[in-house]
């Protein structure tokens, strides 16, 4: 677990990070409303820096830079891909894989949307819970994971103190 977990309610593209945490499906495209107002957030620069050759597997993690955002790196996390849906599996394999590169890059202060959170995949709690799980330990690395309302808040606060 990372030495700091904050949860705050906020906007992803202004919150002030080394990078921000986005999920995405193999051609990086947004999977959720918000990511698509991050994607519009970070202006022209942002879309041409996501465009990708070929599709990427599920489970992957790139970084890419962020251009208007406030963080200047955004790590994607690949959650489907076209032979696999995102699952609570693609989600562990994919911060896996981000926080080796967040490491790679040197990157300790990182912000997290509640990844795969939505309907038919992970509840807000199960995210929290993953999140934390998956972060490396003892390495410096502040976390703060970025909800959209007060109720959210309360409920990822309840579930980082009831983790297993």
């Amino acid at each position: 677990m990372p030495t700091d977990i904050r949860i705050v309610v906020d906007d992803l593209a202004f919150v002030e990070a080394d990078a921000v945490l986005r999920p995405a499906d193999a051609s990086l495209q947004a999977l959720t409303p918000a990511m698509r107002r991050l994607d519009e957030q970070g202006g022209e620069r942002f879309a041409g820096l996501r465009r990708v050759g070929m599709p990427l597997d599920a489970g992957a993690a790139v970084v890419t830079g962020g251009g208007e955002l406030t963080a200047p790196y955004v790590l994607h996390l690949v959650l489907q891909d076209p032979q696999t849906p995102a699952s609570r599996d693609t989600v562990r394999r994919a911060l896996v894989s981000a926080w080796q590169r967040a490491a790679e890059w040197g990157l300790a202060r990182v912000a997290a949307p509640p990844v795969g959170v939505g309907p038919g995949q992970l509840s807000l709690e199960e995210s929290v819970h993953l999140l934390a799980r998956t972060a490396p330990a003892g390495d410096g690395m502040a976390l703060t994971i970025v909800v959209e309302k007060e109720h959210e808040r309360e409920t990822a606060e309840a579930a980082l103190r009831s983790r297993p």
